[in-house]
C-alpha cells in the first residue's frame, strides 16, 4: 500500500503541442490536476518534467498554475532518469514509491517506469491519467509497465490508497476531486 510519507509523484511532458494529439486529452489533464492537488494537500513531493519546451511548448496551463511552487525539468532524454538534474531531485527525496503520470504512455513514461524500476523503485503509473497519439500504444505501454514490475492503478485508486480510511483528516477535501 502506498504512504504519503514515502512516495513522490512525476509529471511527465504534458505540453501543450504534445497534448493537442493525444487521445481523450481533457481525461489526461482532469486526472493529473487531482493527482497535483491530492500530492499537495498531503505533502507529497512532485517532480515536474518537460520535453524540449523550445519545441514542443511549455506545460499545459491548468497544470503549470497548480505546479506554480515547483520548477520544471527540461529534458531532452525520453526517459526523465536520463537526466542529471531529475536523478538528483529524485535521490534527494530518498523515497520508495514514484506515481507516474503524463505522456506518451509508450515512449517518455514507459522509459521514465523501467529505468527507475532497474533504480529500485517501487513504480505506480496511473493508467487514466496517461495518454498515447493511439489508443492501441497507450494499452501497450501500460503491457509493457506492468510486466516490467510497474503498478497500474487509476486516478482515484490512488487517492483512496494514499488516504487509506474515511476518517483521514484530508477525506472530504480530496474525496470531492473526484465527484
Amino acid at each position: 500500500m502506498l504512504k504519503p510519507d514515502n512516495t513522490c509523484l512525476i509529471l511527465i511532458d504534458i505540453q501543450e503541442k504534445l497534448l493537442r494529439v493525444m487521445h481523450n486529452p481533457e481525461q489526461v489533464v482532469k486526472n493529473c490536476s487531482i493527482l497535483i492537488q491530492a500530492a499537495k494537500a498531503l505533502g507529497i513531493p512532485i517532480i515536474w518534467c518537460q520535453q524540449a519546451p523550445s519545441a514542443l511548448g511549455p506545460t499545459v496551463n491548468e497544470l503549470a498554475s497548480l505546479l506554480g511552487d515547483f520548477t520544471p525539468i527540461d529534458k531532452t532524454s525520453f526517459s526523465c532518469a536520463g537526466n542529471k538534474n531529475f536523478l538528483d531531485a529524485l535521490d534527494a527525496l530518498g523515497i520508495q514509491t514514484a506515481v507516474l503520470c503524463g505522456i506518451e504512455t509508450h515512449v517518455c513514461v514507459f522509459q521514465t517506469a523501467t529505468d527507475l524500476i532497474q533504480k529500485g523503485l517501487y513504480i505506480h503509473v496511473i493508467a487514466d491519467a496517461t495518454s498515447a497519439r493511439t489508443l492501441e500504444n497507450k494499452q501497450i505501454g501500460l503491457d509493457r509497465m506492468k510486466s516490467a514490475g510497474a503498478v497500474i492503478s487509476s486516478t482515484e485508486m490512488l487517492l483512496f490508497e494514499l488516504l487509506g480510511d474515511s476518517k483521514h483528516e484530508k477525506f472530504r477535501e480530496l474525496s470531492k476531486l473526484i465527484k
